[in-house]
């Protein structure tokens, strides 16, 4: 790719080489010298540390047990390391450490980061996640999946958040409007068509326009977590190779912190090639959602008797995807279902999206088929764009993506284009 800044040499696949760096770290592991006294002291207490903030929903890094300063981490990290410490030992001060150097890169304070603490008191943090992922981009052009989400975040940020005032951009009012539309025309819908709606519609129309701002503050601090874990996963890799090119990344994977599906991005990665990076790009993002976030999305919709099912379809209703060619849900899956009614088969039309965002399969089928797809001809055929895109500070780009400036619109959109008639005229 036209720009890229590899590590080695493209084209070149250096199996050879990793799998001796690997088999030295084993032997290193069984030999098993006896820890140095003085450097031992280095990194007492940070091995064998299974990350009691793994999932990234509490304040802090990994484990309250770990520092967050990076100057502290490296130096037990160096110290295990000229010690012939095991990686698997000292997996969690490993991530800890590159997931220190990109908090302290991109302005996060690692410590005092709390999902918790909700949207205004994240607003900053928000920001920085997302132009961190586009530094990334910018410095490696192969990092196709970092791109994707610095580009993504606009409208992930602009839906939830006013980055200029601080303040809630999908409020009450706007979910309260949207509800009202769907339930609306749900109530002049016929008996026929009723029968036909599925349930996630049903739900916005029944609990959309009782939502509390309590609801909606719940429903951020979980998108909160769920983006902090997201980066607890993916900066630590990205970093390493950053900053350490391939021994970076591979020393991870000897410290167990990437599984083969990982190993395999990388692999395309370091193979310098267009069809490396892409399959970097799906690996990648499949890892994002469908192993890191699927079970905090699947909590999230299932809570709240209902709230957490209509907010999900809700903002699956408002979503636009802010990567460049990537189409709304509704325009990918309009909702259109056909079904037996009295004895006859109906077809009931509707603008709505025919998946909620929640839901992992439908999920992972729009993101494969829209979004990444549409990433991937941006990255590859037109690069000089993608880097000026990069390259708008993040809070001017996310104004541009706001949802408050759609949502007139939209919600009159819902109300339209609902049609029932028979399956086979």
């Amino acid at each position: 790719m036209p720009g890229a800044v590899h590590c080695q040499s493209t084209g070149v696949r250096n199996t050879t080489i990793r799998g001796v760096l690997v088999a030295l770290l084993g032997v290193l592991a069984l030999a098993g010298p006896a820890p140095n006294v003085a450097h031992a002291a280095g990194y007492a207490g940070l091995l064998d540390i299974t990350p009691a903030n793994a999932a990234a929903e509490s304040i802090g890094g990994l484990d309250p047990r770990l520092p967050t300063d990076s100057a502290a981490l490296g130096a037990a990290l160096a110290a295990a390391r000229s010690d012939g410490i095991a990686p698997r030992r000292y997996s969690a001060l490993l991530q800890q450490y590159w997931l220190a150097r990109g908090s302290e890169a991109s302005g996060i304070d690692l410590a005092g980061w709390d999902p918790n603490a909700g949207l205004i008191a994240n607003a900053a943090v928000v920001d920085r996640v997302y132009e961190n992922y586009g530094r990334y981009q910018l410095q490696r052009a192969e990092l196709y999946w970092s791109g994707m989400a610095g580009l993504a975040g606009g409208s992930f940020a602009a839906g939830f958040w006013d980055l200029d005032l601080g303040r809630t951009v999908l409020g009450v009012d706007a979910v309260h409007a949207l509800g009202n539309a769907v339930a609306s025309t749900i109530r002049g819908l016929s008996g026929e068509a009723m029968t036909l709606l599925p349930p996630d519609p049903r739900t916005l129309a029944a609990v959309g326009p009782a939502m509390t701002a309590g609801d909606l503050d719940w429903y951020q601090k979980r998108l909160l977590m769920m983006q902090k874990h997201i980066y607890f996963d993916m900066v630590p890799m990205h970093e390493a190779y950053l900053n350490d090119c391939r021994g970076a990344v591979e020393e991870m994977a000897a410290a167990g912190l990437l599984d083969e599906n990982a190993e395999i991005a990388w692999d395309g990665i370091f193979s310098g090639t267009p069809a490396g990076y892409a399959d970097a790009l799906f690996r990648m993002a499949s890892r994002e959602q469908n192993q890191i976030i699927a079970d905090q999305w699947d909590v999230t919709a299932a809570a709240r008797d209902g709230v957490g099912r209509a907010l999900t379809y809700a903002t699956t209703v408002a979503a636009q995807p802010s990567v460049p060619g990537a189409r709304a849900p509704g325009q990918v899956t309009p909702m259109s279902i056909t079904g037996d009614v009295a004895g006859a088969d109906y077809r009931l039309r509707t603008p709505l999206p025919g998946f909620n965002w929640a839901d992992r399969a439908p999920r992972w089928e729009y993101i494969v088929s829209d979004i990444a797809s549409s990433y991937q001809r941006l990255a590859e055929g037109r690069p000089g764009e993608l880097r000026a895109l990069l390259a708008i500070p993040f809070r001017d780009f996310v104004e541009g993506q706001r949802v408050l400036r759609r949502m007139p619109d939209l919600a009159r959109d819902m109300s339209t284009g609902w049609e029932l008639s028979p399956a086979n005229p």
